[in-house]
């Protein structure tokens, strides 16, 4: 989908941390006139705030997920991916609203993630409960890295996880441009030995994408981010996890059709 985009998740990277907290001390200042005391310092953001955040997010995405997997429609699959990009560039361009746009993303993601999971379990017995075993796994696995310290999240490391992420999402909108003029891209979207390699390689770019996630998760506890950005941050990671999924999925149809 077009809405995996850069720093894992743009709604997370560290600008968007330092606008929202200093947009809501300008606020705070405006309508207190006490230029020392802030929401931000009373009601700050918490790891805690944002796994709560991110539960609340998937069991309104399961919900409609469970509704739409036996349609199997294109409609609504793309009523859910256009919903779920529109919520989202509200939720990066004002990331205040989050509380609201979060949820009817998760609602929206759900039809698209339902419908595209009832179409490929059609087609491949038991390969829907194989993609979320994968998934769940791999965000088990990976916050084991993060959480022992083997893999630290460094400038350096965020800033190579980005650009590949960056490069994953210009050639998958090259790819659906192509697709309306006839022109498809070598290997993206078959089988053989490329194929499957290169579903491993994006899989793995979004796996690394989870510690940016963690790390975020992190970051705005220590900077005293404002509440809402638990919300952002839990809107980050159902991100990550959905593209994760559909990948997985496209790997394992691969898998299945050689």
């Amino acid at each position: 989908m077009a809405n995996f985009l850069k720093s894992s998740n743009p709604i997370l990277n560290e600008k968007a941390i330092a606008k929202a907290k200093t947009k809501t001390i300008a606020l705070d200042r405006k309508d207190n006139n006490e230029p020392f005391i802030t929401r931000a310092d009373s009601e700050r953001a918490t790891v805690k705030g944002a796994i709560d955040k991110t539960l609340i997010l998937f069991a309104l995405l399961m919900v409609t997920t469970v509704l739409s997997y036996s349609t199997q429609s294109s409609l609504i699959m793309f009523v859910g991916m256009g919903g779920g990009i529109i919520a989202l560039l509200i939720a990066i361009f004002k990331p205040h609203t989050a509380p609201i746009v979060a949820p009817i993303y998760a609602l929206f993601e759900g039809l698209f993630v339902g419908t595209i999971s009832g179409i490929y379990g059609a087609m491949f017995e038991g390969i829907v409960l194989q993609a979320v075993t994968l998934t769940f796994g791999t965000l088990l696995a990976m916050l084991l890295l993060y959480k022992s310290g083997l893999i630290k999240v460094t400038d350096k490391f965020r800033s190579g996880v980005m650009m590949a992420t960056g490069a994953i999402m210009l050639v998958y909108i090259a790819s659906f441009i192509g697709s309306f003029v006839g022109f498809n891209i070598p290997y993206l979207h078959e089988g053989g030995m490329m194929g499957i390699g290169i579903s491993v390689v994006i899989i793995g770019v979004a796996a690394l994408n989870l510690l940016l996630d963690f790390d975020m998760f992190e970051k705005i506890e220590q900077t005293g981010s404002p509440k809402f950005m638990e919300w952002m941050a839990g809107l980050g990671l159902m991100v990550t996890l959905v593209w994760l999924y559909i990948e997985f999925l496209r790997l394992l149809s691969k898998l299945q059709r050689d």
